[in-house]
């Protein structure tokens, strides 16, 4: 993934008084205006506290440690990069996991040039749930991995592929096991699982989407099943890594900010409020919800773990550190169990 964040917006920002000492009440009026807010914000913290202590989870408990063992599946696979043996095999076994829990399961397959000119075989792979119902939720993770590791601070293993554990395994394991809730204990709206190709084999030098999110930009322009409409879409992209911290990114709130503020309620729901952060952040670049929201018209979000000490990623981001110790299943968790909840609360 080709992404970089920088806030725009905090939780409050005063600017700068001139002259303050011109008039002494000019002080007091700022300190008994700071003391309001933050006594108005220890009230919020409080009531939205005793919300979640009161609160009855609607879903089925997500299993972590399941969808820990889909990360660790995928890796031991190798990297996933299009073309090699790794990403069929892998390909070929994300299919059939799908349908095994009763999702009806489609593979779109196309053939797109890289901006290497490398020509690959992308494979975006569908499984669906309660295919009758008209309301529909889109569920989203790519599953490919990036075919140099760009970040690496050794300039001897740059060019080769990464393992990908968080940068795309952790969205698709946490998809999973959330399939496999899906086909034991059926919601009452349809879901729609799509694992995107090729979406990390990216110029690094360039931001473009075509360059990037191949897949499912591919997809938006060719919508499978044919004419395929949804009421809205969550894409999860690197969730599973320690200490996951979301932040509501750009995209998102412009294009779907109801279904932003419907996710960080069911996570705030949940007790997970220090995980889902009400700083707004500008995603520079793309992610595979861009293509959904600009082409396909359905209005999606990005849960993506946001690092404010770096360059908005973790220190193994596109690097071979992208291992199995990586991932926490603690995050996964708050991603899957949130998202969970999302589902099943939708119509009650």
């Amino acid at each position: 993934m080709r992404n970089s964040f920088f806030f725009f917006r905090t939780n409050t920002c005063f600017k700068c008084i001139n002259k303050l000492t011109r008039k002494s009440v000019h002080v007091l009026l700022l300190v008994l205006l700071v003391s309001l807010w933050a006594c108005n914000t220890d009230t919020k913290n409080d009531t939205r506290n005793k919300a979640a202590e009161n609160y009855t989870q609607k879903s089925p408990i997500f299993n972590a440690d399941s969808a820990y063992s889909f990360i660790n599946k995928q890796v031991a696979f190798g990297p996933r990069v299009p073309n090699s043996i790794a990403h069929a095999n892998c390909g070929a076994w994300l299919a059939n996991t799908l349908a095994g829990f009763g999702a009806d399961t489609l593979v779109q397959r196309t053939n797109i040039c890289a901006f290497n000119d490398s020509l690959l075989r992308v494979s975006n792979i569908i499984g669906q749930f309660n295919k009758t119902a008209k309301y529909r939720i889109m569920l989203m993770a790519h599953w490919d991995t990036r075919p140099f590791a760009d970040q690496c601070t050794d300039s001897t293993r740059v060019n080769e592929p990464i393992l990908g554990a968080n940068d795309g395994a952790g969205g698709v394991g946490v998809l999973l096991e959330i399939a496999r809730i899906l086909g034991q204990t059926p919601p009452d709206v349809g879901v729609d699982i799509f694992l995107f190709d090729a979406e990390d084999y990216g110029d690094p030098d360039s931001y473009e989407i075509d360059s990037w999110c191949m897949g499912s930009t591919y997809w938006a322009k060719n919508r499978y099943p044919k004419g395929y409409k949804a009421n809205y879409g969550i894409l999860l992209d690197m969730v599973s890594g320690e200490n996951v911290f979301f932040t509501k990114e750009s995209h998102s709130l412009h294009f779907a900010p109801t279904i932003l503020n419907k996710v960080w309620l069911a996570g705030e729901r949940l007790g997970y409020r220090k995980h889902f952060s009400f700083i707004q952040t500008h995603f520079v670049g793309t992610d595979d919800h861009v293509p959904v929201n600009q082409i396909a018209k359905i209005p999606s979000i990005a849960l993506i773990h946001y690092n404010q000490h770096k360059n908005g990623f973790a220190n193994y981001w596109h690097t071979h550190n992208d291992n199995m110790d990586a991932v926490s299943k603690e995050s996964l968790s708050v991603s899957g169990q949130t998202v969970l909840e999302v589902i099943y609360t939708e119509g009650k």
